[in-house]
Formats: C-alpha cells, structure tokens, sequence
C-alpha cells in the first residue's frame, strides 16, 4: 500500500520571548503591546511579513491586555468602523491597487491618537496600548497584502479582547 509523501517539516520557531535582558543579566517583562511592537519594527519588507502564528498569538496577548487596561469596544468602534469602510472600498476597486486607500489608512493614526487623548485622565488611556500598536504597523504598510495582514491584525486583537471579556459600555 502506498503511503502519501512525507510534508517537509518546516523548521521550528521558538516561541516569542515576553522579557527583554538587561545589561545587568536581569531580566524584565515587558508588555503586550510593547512586544508586538518590537516584532512589527523587525519586519523588513512590510507588514505582510509578520508570520500569522506570531501574530495570533501576539494579538491573543494584547486583547487580554486591554481588558485589564479597562479598554471597552465602543471606545474604538468609530476605529474599527473606518479600517472596515477601507477594506470594502479596497474590495470594490477592481485594481485593488493600494494607492486607492493609502492616503486614508496613514491618516487612522490621527484619529487613533485622537481617541487615546479622548480617554486620558491622569492615567495612561487604555487605548494608548492599542493605538501605538496600530500606528506603527500603519508605518509598515506599503501594499495590498500589507493592509490584509493589518485588517487580520486589527480583527485578531478585537476578538481575543472579546473573547477575554471585553465589554462595549
């Protein structure tokens, strides 16, 4: 009998490391958001890059971050309404050229730090964690499939916020 062909296995990625080392040899945690940062910034041809299990399991750490930050999800609704109107109006060009909607992508980084600055009281807003995550992927978009892995990116984060008990008021 005739067995199917072996899949190459691919190699294994050590899981991303949640503490930075000091100089001192100590090391110290660092958050959620900050973490997502430090990968997104290591990317080297754009958002695209960023491998999809690295990503869920990221975002699956940040949503269960800004429940304990006290994020609620109608303070990024207006947010996460505009990444949805660009994507169908990416979807309803029939070039699905990115040009069509870059210029409105780099200008949600306003309206990000506008609703951070909105929730600031004299203490961090709870989405500050997000929106720095967002500005800087936005600074890695240069293409279609960039903007599709920061839709999936925006998209696996508000779910596992849900999903950790995330409320809308």
């Amino acid at each position: 009998m005739n067995k199917p062909p072996k899949r190459p296995e691919s190699p294994k990625k050590s899981p991303p490391s949640t503490a930075i080392q000091k100089s001192s040899g100590v090391k110290t945690d660092i958050s959620p958001d900050q973490e997502m940062i430090q990968t997104i910034r290591q990317l080297k041809n754009g958002l695209q890059d960023y491998e999809i299990r690295q990503l869920v399991t990221q975002a699956e750490k940040l949503g269960n971050h800004l429940v304990n930050q006290g994020l609620k999800t109608n303070q990024i609704r207006k947010f996460l309404d505009a990444v949805n109107r660009l994507k169908v109006k990416l979807s309803q060009d029939e070039t699905q050229q990115f040009k069509t909607i870059e210029d409105e992508v780099i200008l949600l980084k306003p309206k990000l730090a506008y609703a951070a600055a909105r929730q600031q009281s004299r203490h961090k807003s709870p989405v500050q964690p997000l929106a720095d995550v967002i500005a800087v992927a936005i600074d890695h978009l240069y293409d279609t499939p960039d903007f599709d892995r920061l839709v999936q990116l925006i998209e696996s984060i508000i779910a596992y916020h849900k999903a950790a008990g995330g409320r809308d008021n």
